[in-house]
């Protein structure tokens, strides 16, 4: 008899141990899954209890659970392929510079343009005498009709400055 009372002790100790396992897992504020045959602290909220006595766990949290349809992992890029990439985004960089100077030397040259614009048209505005070298290489000066007109030119041209 005393041979038969050893295995089924060894039987019952074995089936019990199961009971005695953590019965609460959920997750704590700080992020760490918790263990306990307690239940969580007041005021955890229930989409953070993972398994409670008489409710199932959730479907990532069953051993037994078959996955649907394992995720292909995209491969990790090759040697050669991230060297194309880096080749292109230094090209794209590249590109990106060549354009933001040639912005800043056309932006330059109309500040340029338009400033000698200005300048021309506060002497216009002035009232001084004027002069200009014609064709033949002769310095004369501006009479009222010809410095108008040239006023009325610059202020046109200055409409491209706004």
């Amino acid at each position: 008899m005393s041979t038969l009372r050893r295995p089924l002790a060894a039987l019952l100790l074995f089936c019990c141990a199961g009971l005695a396992q953590a019965q609460f897992v959920w997750i704590a504020p700080n992020g760490t899954r918790q263990y306990s045959d307690q239940p969580p602290p007041p005021g955890t909220p229930a989409s953070k209890i993972l398994k409670a006595p008489g409710r199932a766990a959730p479907a990532s949290e069953t051993p037994a659970a078959e996955p649907a349809a394992p995720a292909a992992k995209p491969k990790p890029p090759t040697l050669a392929e991230r060297e194309a990439d880096f080749r292109k985004r230094g090209k794209e960089r590249e590109e990106a510079d060549s354009k933001a100077r040639e912005t800043a030397m056309e932006a330059a040259k109309k500040a340029q343009y338009c400033d000698g614009l200005r300048k021309n048209a506060r002497l216009y505005a002035a009232g001084g005498r004027i002069a200009d070298v014609g064709p033949d290489g002769q310095k004369r000066f501006l009479n009222e009709a010809e410095r108008a007109a040239a006023a009325e030119r610059t202020a046109n041209q200055m409409n491209d400055c706004r």
